[in-house]
Protein backbone atom coordinates (compact mmCIF):
# COMPACT_ATOMS: atom_id res chain seq x y z
CA UNK A 1 0.00 0.00 0.00
CA UNK A 2 1.44 3.19 -0.70
CA UNK A 3 1.47 5.70 1.97
CA UNK A 4 0.60 9.60 0.60
CA UNK A 5 1.76 12.52 3.30
CA UNK A 6 2.21 16.11 3.09
CA UNK A 7 5.34 16.74 1.49
CA UNK A 8 7.84 18.18 4.02
CA UNK A 9 11.19 20.79 3.24
CA UNK A 10 13.44 17.72 2.30
CA UNK A 11 10.99 16.08 -0.15
CA UNK A 12 10.88 19.12 -2.58
CA UNK A 13 14.05 18.84 -3.88
CA UNK A 14 13.25 15.00 -5.30
CA UNK A 15 10.24 16.26 -6.64
CA UNK A 16 11.64 18.08 -10.26
CA UNK A 17 13.44 14.90 -10.71
CA UNK A 18 10.52 12.75 -10.85
CA UNK A 19 8.57 15.06 -13.40
CA UNK A 20 11.31 15.32 -15.86
CA UNK A 21 11.01 11.14 -15.12
CA UNK A 22 7.55 11.32 -15.83
CA UNK A 23 7.85 13.94 -18.57
CA UNK A 24 10.08 11.24 -20.44
CA UNK A 25 6.78 8.85 -21.03
CA UNK A 26 5.73 11.65 -23.50
CA UNK A 27 8.48 11.63 -26.09
CA UNK A 28 7.41 8.75 -28.03
CA UNK A 29 4.23 10.57 -28.35
CA UNK A 30 6.37 13.43 -30.27
CA UNK A 31 6.12 15.38 -26.89
CA UNK A 32 9.72 16.56 -25.61
CA UNK A 33 9.54 20.18 -25.30
CA UNK A 34 7.23 20.37 -22.34
CA UNK A 35 8.07 23.34 -19.78
CA UNK A 36 10.87 22.61 -17.27
CA UNK A 37 9.84 21.34 -14.07
CA UNK A 38 9.18 23.52 -10.96
CA UNK A 39 11.98 23.93 -8.75
CA UNK A 40 11.32 22.90 -5.33
CA UNK A 41 11.16 26.91 -4.19
CA UNK A 42 8.25 27.23 -6.73
CA UNK A 43 6.61 23.47 -4.79
CA UNK A 44 7.10 25.38 -2.00
CA UNK A 45 4.86 28.52 -2.87
CA UNK A 46 2.12 25.57 -3.30
CA UNK A 47 -1.31 25.24 -0.96
CA UNK A 48 -0.50 21.90 -0.65
CA UNK A 49 2.17 19.17 -1.86
CA UNK A 50 1.12 15.25 -1.57
CA UNK A 51 4.02 13.08 -1.97
CA UNK A 52 3.71 9.17 -2.19
CA UNK A 53 6.39 7.35 -0.53
CA UNK A 54 9.19 8.05 1.61
CA UNK A 55 11.62 8.89 -0.18
CA UNK A 56 8.93 10.23 -2.60
CA UNK A 57 7.95 8.17 -6.03
CA UNK A 58 5.08 10.21 -6.66
CA UNK A 59 3.92 13.87 -6.12
CA UNK A 60 0.64 15.92 -6.52
CA UNK A 61 0.42 19.51 -6.10
CA UNK A 62 -2.47 21.50 -5.12
CA UNK A 63 -3.75 25.17 -5.14
CA UNK A 64 -7.11 26.90 -4.73
CA UNK A 65 -8.65 28.09 -7.58
CA UNK A 66 -12.11 29.23 -8.60
CA UNK A 67 -13.38 28.01 -4.86
CA UNK A 68 -12.25 24.83 -6.08
CA UNK A 69 -9.15 22.58 -5.17
CA UNK A 70 -6.86 22.53 -8.13
CA UNK A 71 -4.69 19.81 -8.92
CA UNK A 72 -1.83 21.51 -10.56
CA UNK A 73 0.54 18.47 -11.49
CA UNK A 74 0.63 15.08 -10.69
CA UNK A 75 3.61 13.40 -11.67
CA UNK A 76 4.80 9.53 -10.37
CA UNK A 77 8.21 7.99 -11.30
CA UNK A 78 7.86 5.72 -14.56
CA UNK A 79 9.92 3.06 -12.21
CA UNK A 80 6.92 3.09 -9.87
CA UNK A 81 4.20 3.34 -12.73
CA UNK A 82 1.00 1.43 -13.19
CA UNK A 83 0.94 0.16 -9.15
CA UNK A 84 -1.59 2.40 -7.82
CA UNK A 85 0.09 5.21 -6.83
CA UNK A 86 -1.12 7.93 -8.92
CA UNK A 87 -4.63 6.69 -8.15
CA UNK A 88 -3.58 7.19 -3.98
CA UNK A 89 -2.50 10.56 -5.07
CA UNK A 90 -5.71 11.52 -6.85
CA UNK A 91 -7.88 9.68 -4.09
CA UNK A 92 -5.13 12.02 -1.63
CA UNK A 93 -5.98 14.78 -3.70
CA UNK A 94 -9.62 14.38 -3.12
CA UNK A 95 -9.38 14.14 0.71
CA UNK A 96 -7.58 17.36 0.51
CA UNK A 97 -10.22 19.17 -1.18
CA UNK A 98 -12.79 18.09 0.75
CA UNK A 99 -11.52 18.94 4.28
CA UNK A 100 -10.51 22.60 2.83
CA UNK A 101 -14.42 22.59 2.42
CA UNK A 102 -14.56 22.26 -1.43
CA UNK A 103 -16.78 20.98 -3.60
CA UNK A 104 -14.71 20.14 -6.37
CA UNK A 105 -11.67 18.93 -7.64
CA UNK A 106 -10.14 20.06 -11.14
CA UNK A 107 -7.31 19.70 -13.73
CA UNK A 108 -5.86 20.37 -16.75
CA UNK A 109 -4.65 17.50 -18.91
CA UNK A 110 -4.57 16.10 -22.32
CA UNK A 111 -7.45 14.49 -23.06
CA UNK A 112 -6.34 11.46 -25.08
CA UNK A 113 -2.97 10.41 -23.32
CA UNK A 114 -3.87 7.31 -21.67
CA UNK A 115 -2.32 8.21 -18.51
CA UNK A 116 -3.87 11.89 -18.38
CA UNK A 117 -7.62 12.11 -19.82
CA UNK A 118 -8.92 8.73 -19.49
CA UNK A 119 -6.58 7.91 -16.47
CA UNK A 120 -8.71 10.76 -14.28
CA UNK A 121 -11.99 9.51 -16.23
CA UNK A 122 -11.30 6.36 -14.68
CA UNK A 123 -11.26 8.12 -11.21
CA UNK A 124 -14.38 9.98 -11.64
CA UNK A 125 -13.47 12.83 -13.07
CA UNK A 126 -15.41 14.50 -16.27
CA UNK A 127 -14.89 17.13 -18.88
CA UNK A 128 -15.93 20.63 -17.74
CA UNK A 129 -16.88 22.28 -21.19
CA UNK A 130 -17.69 25.91 -19.41
CA UNK A 131 -15.18 25.73 -16.73
CA UNK A 132 -14.83 29.18 -14.17
CA UNK A 133 -12.68 32.29 -15.12
CA UNK A 134 -9.89 31.51 -13.12
CA UNK A 135 -9.59 28.18 -14.56
CA UNK A 136 -10.64 29.39 -18.25
CA UNK A 137 -7.88 31.88 -17.84
CA UNK A 138 -5.27 29.07 -16.78
CA UNK A 139 -6.21 26.70 -20.22
CA UNK A 140 -5.48 30.52 -21.90
CA UNK A 141 -1.57 30.42 -20.30
CA UNK A 142 -1.46 26.55 -21.13
CA UNK A 143 -2.27 27.83 -25.10
CA UNK A 144 0.11 30.86 -24.86
CA UNK A 145 2.95 28.02 -23.34
CA UNK A 146 1.89 26.20 -26.71
CA UNK A 147 0.87 23.04 -24.72
CA UNK A 148 -2.31 23.11 -27.19
CA UNK A 149 0.66 21.54 -30.26
CA UNK A 150 1.15 18.36 -28.79
CA UNK A 151 -2.64 17.24 -28.37
CA UNK A 152 -6.26 18.03 -27.51
CA UNK A 153 -5.94 19.53 -23.92
CA UNK A 154 -9.30 19.68 -21.27
CA UNK A 155 -10.50 21.20 -18.18
CA UNK A 156 -11.62 18.26 -16.05
CA UNK A 157 -13.79 18.11 -12.69
CA UNK A 158 -14.59 16.08 -10.28
CA UNK A 159 -17.71 17.01 -7.78
CA UNK A 160 -17.49 16.16 -4.39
Amino acid sequence: MTVIRRAEDDDLPQLPAIEAAADELFVPLGVDDLPPPATAAERARSWRVLVAGRPPVGFAVLEQLDGAVHLEQLSVHPGHGRRGVGGALVEAAVAEARAAGADRLTLCTYADVPWNGPFYARHGFVEDPDPPPALAALRAHEQELGLDRHGRRTVMVRRL
